[in-house]
């Protein structure tokens, strides 16, 4: 406990970051505390000042010129780990020659208490400002001061549990996410897209929409492999995933179905629409070669297309089935080609 005599560090002047989302000036639950110390204690202010060097995700850095001098005064206070009381900081050793004292806005009584981390780490200050000097502090106000000081600790646990379950849904978010993408293309891997092909054909069908879906397949990928070897055949996998990407909207889904087999979802089209995807596609693999360890590759796909407007009573994998059977003929009509599945072409 310090009194009038007591010795006081001052630190740099310096932008302070606050703890774990916390902004004394703004955060709500910060000013509810520091509307509660000043009531109770009748004073000018009840300010809440975080160190540097413990922050916490910083969020803010409030510069001394953004603050007020009351505030930029408590900052200015090394914080201690012992309750400070200073009945007149006007005749205090290290306080009197402050400018916040022996000018605007003439701070004289000055009281905090430390704030700690739930690891014990001190982490910053609840201080009390007055511009009339105080005789006492009593023993019960000291009390008052150190339940203030525990909910702002609270406060700060909370959020640092926030936080950390945020970043744990986060993690746990991304790892989800890894299981469902294929690792070399970046697609959908072939569990992710069926059951987004399930998920959809759900929602058309509740919708009165129609389903199409495209299986397409990069011609002579065997030839490729046993040519240039599978390093080079993996490259141009992910070339081709990446033209086929480009081809379709938002709201569809491309995902790799097998080796060099992709599976196309595309919710709401018609088989003229899907039609028109799969020619897309068709063309935007033939359109260019593509130079793989200097060699230059002429690359094409067969696709074959159903819809759910051809086939309304087909379940999803009666729609995969005639999707790939048209991929079939397309292959056997000489490949770089859209087959599309009709109800008599079985």
């Amino acid at each position: 406990m310090s009194t009038t005599a007591a010795p006081l560090q001052f630190e740099s002047t310096v932008a302070p970051s606050e703890q774990a989302g916390l902004t004394s000036c703004s955060d709500p639950q910060l000013l509810r505390i520091r509307r509660i110390g000043k009531q109770l204690f009748n004073v000018a202010d009840c300010i809440v000042t975080f160190n540097n060097d413990n922050a916490v995700n910083p969020v803010m850095d409030t510069s001394s010129a953004a603050m007020d001098r009351a505030t930029a005064f408590c900052h200015d206070i090394a914080p201690s780990e012992e309750l400070v009381v200073v009945h007149d900081a006007g005749r205090h050793v290290s306080l009197k020659d402050h400018p916040s004292v022996n000018g605007a806005p003439h701070i004289r009584f000055y009281a905090s208490h430390p704030i700690y981390r739930q690891d014990a780490t001190l982490v910053g200050t609840i201080s009390l400002i007055d511009h009339a000097p105080r005789t006492g502090f009593a023993e019960s106000d000291r009390q008052t001061l150190a339940d203030l000081a525990g909910l702002v600790e609270r406060e700060l646990e909370v959020r640092m549990l926030n936080a950390s379950q945020l970043e744990l849904q986060k993690k746990n978010k991304n790892l989800r996410r890894k299981s469902l993408i294929d690792p070399l293309l970046g697609t959908w891997n072939r569990g992710a897209i069926m059951r987004i092909l399930t998920i959809e054909a759900i929602r058309c069908d509740k919708l009165g929409l129609p389903l199409g879906l495209i299986v397409a397949d990069l011609d002579h990928f065997k030839k490729i492999n046993d040519t240039y070897g599978h390093p080079a055949g993996d490259e141009v996998l992910v070339k081709v995933a990446s033209r086929l990407r480009s081809c379709i909207r938002p709201q569809e889904a491309l995902g790799r179905y097998g080796g060099e087999e992709f599976l196309i979802v595309l919710p709401g089209a018609s088989h003229a629409t899907a039609m028109t995807v799969a020619e897309r596609m068709r063309a935007a693999i033939a359109s260019q070669p593509e130079v793989i360890n200097g060699v230059t590759l002429n690359l094409t796909i067969s696709a074959g297309v159903a819809s759910s407007d051809l086939f309304p009573a087909a379940t999803t994998e009666e729609l995969i089935s005639r999707a790939d059977t048209a991929l079939y003929v397309a292959k056997d009509a000489g490949r770089n080609r859209v087959v599309n599945a009709t109800p008599d072409s079985n």
